[in-house]
């Protein structure tokens, strides 16, 4: 028997450890080469190990199980596959004519055998059947999630991604089509009792437990580390998107329509930074060991939220970018972070972080630091506020501004002073665009 053993590979310099998310093919399944057999979460992304032969899949590891890099995951035993279609042709022949004695040169114990023995097809080959299982049985971890989250069954759900994957967006049509379904007419009193007493979710007591994802792990290990281990400290400021929203507004159709993307708040934030960050260097600085780092360059990480918890891929040279630039690296990493695709790579490296808590409605919030960095700016929900404007009470388009920083790099006055640039550039867009 040929035995092909496949083991956890090398996914990235400083990963040493990863976990199985969940099987994409079972136990005893037939495999063709390169076909994706499982999923690995490591610290970062959401990996698919693909088959390093065609055969007969035995598992070796569980899903949930922490493997080491060059641990076993699974057999592939590559000498069934050849078995499985010399014979599967067989038993398609004695299917065929059934009115036909068998050969005399095949035994009934290997007759018996040849029975048994599930057909394997070539890729593009298989039957209508096998097809649909794999569509409907193998979500992106994405669409899983959400699927999970609202009980709907994977295979009630048809995919239209790659060989039939259900994508997320599969699965977010589901979840639409469940909630616009009409729901059950509750019973009337009159009604027989039921032979199970009902279920009272607003007053159960009942617990649950489930294991910390790898990248949730990761996470809280990153959050307490920054809080334990730098003198960390918050500033505030606020500032006025009036003239900001005027020119989105004035100019958005004709951006769109040159660049095929909108301008969004994100670029004009991480422009006005990169440009102060420049000026001002402590802010884009780092600690290492005795040293402090200074970057000639300006690489902002962006916080993504996503299905499986927060991640801050970095747009590199902010400095160097358009705004039509940056709004589309900011989309394709927010794409492959929703969805799990993005590289080591592409989740290396950042010497400043910008998150927004506005979208989700957050008015004020202390950010936590993302280490090795010694600064991160939080941007907040736009609120209509009265303000004083050339000593008349008027209605503005408000932002409060957090700047948290390593008080160990950063002084209180370098702090202050970077918000206060930042919100001027803001709040006189035509100085950010003139580079004044």
């Amino acid at each position: 028997m040929a035995v092909v053993e496949m083991k956890v590979p090398v996914v990235g310099e400083s990963i040493t450890e990863v976990t199985l998310a969940k099987w994409l093919k079972a136990d005893g399944d037939f495999v063709a080469l390169d076909e994706p057999v499982c999923e690995f979460e490591s610290d970062k992304a959401t990996l698919e190990f693909p088959a390093e032969a065609a055969g007969k899949l035995i598992h070796v590891a569980a899903e949930g199980d922490d493997l080491a890099i060059g641990a076993l995951v699974a057999r592939i035993d590559t000498s069934a596959t050849q078995n499985g279609n010399a014979t599967s042709g067989t038993a398609a022949s004695g299917a065929a004519a059934t009115s036909t004695p068998a050969p005399a040169a095949a035994p009934p114990a290997e007759a018996k055998t040849v029975a048994a023995a599930p057909a394997v097809y070539p890729i593009g080959a298989a039957p209508a059947e096998s097809k649909t299982s794999y569509a409907t049985g193998f979500p992106s971890p994405a669409a899983a999630k959400i699927l999970k989250e609202n009980d709907i069954a994977p295979g009630s759900v048809p995919g239209t991604g790659k060989d039939g994957r259900i994508t997320k967006e599969d699965a977010q049509k589901a979840v639409a089509v469940a909630v616009a379904a009409p729901a059950p007419v509750a019973p009337v009193l009159s009604a027989p009792p039921s032979s199970h007493p009902p279920i009272l979710p607003s007053f159960s007591r009942e617990t649950e437990r489930k294991k910390l994802s790898r990248m949730r792990r990761t996470i809280a290990k990153r959050l307490v580390s920054a809080k334990n281990n730098t003198a960390m400290l918050t500033t505030f400021n606020e500032v006025d998107l009036t003239e900001i929203m005027a020119l989105r507004e004035k100019h958005q159709d004709a951006f769109v329509k040159k660049y095929g993307i909108k301008l969004g708040f994100m670029s004009l934030f991480a422009k006005a930074c990169s440009k102060v960050l420049l000026e001002m260097p402590d802010v884009n600085a780092m600690i290492d060991g005795d040293d402090i780092v200074y970057h000639n360059y300006v690489d902002i990480s962006i916080a993504i939220s996503t299905p499986n918890g927060l991640v801050v891929p970095p747009v590199h040279s902010v400095e160097s970018l358009n705004f039509a630039q940056i709004e589309v690296k900011i989309k394709e990493l927010a794409d492959k972070a929703r969805t799990g695709e993005l590289s080591l790579e592409e989740m290396s490296g950042g010497t400043f972080t910008i998150t927004n808590g506005g979208i989700f409605g957050s008015m004020l919030s202390t950010p936590i630091l993302n280490e090795p960095q010694s600064a991160i700016l939080g941007m907040h929900n736009i609120i209509q506020r009265p303000v004083a404007v050339n000593g008349q009470v008027e209605i503005r388009p408000m932002m409060y501004l957090a700047l948290s920083y390593d008080h160990r790099v950063i002084d209180g006055s370098t702090s202050v002073t970077f918000l206060v640039k930042v919100k001027k550039l803001l709040e006189d867009p035509v100085t950010l665009l003139l580079d004044l």
